[in-house]
């Protein structure tokens, strides 16, 4: 049982949404002044509204598997 004690889901895809999460949010700040593509909703960025908001799903999944292996 010790292989799969080891197994933890919320390490890959914490890194997972903090990878994806930045590209989004890079992708956002590059073209926060393109105001034609933002158009249609409201004039918000939310590719860089949405990739903060997938990094920090990424840390709080990742804060959690290593406070999880701390207390095994």
């Amino acid at each position: 049982m010790s292989g799969s004690a080891n197994l933890d889901l919320r390490t890959p895809i914490g890194l997972l949404f903090i990878v994806l999460g930045a590209i989004l949010a890079t992708f956002g700040v590059l073209t926060r002044a393109d105001t034609v593509m933002y158009a249609q909703s409201g004039g918000i960025n939310l590719n860089l509204v949405w990739g903060v908001v997938m990094v920090l799903f990424g840390g709080i999944m990742t804060a959690l598997a290593v406070v999880a292996r701390r207390q095994a």
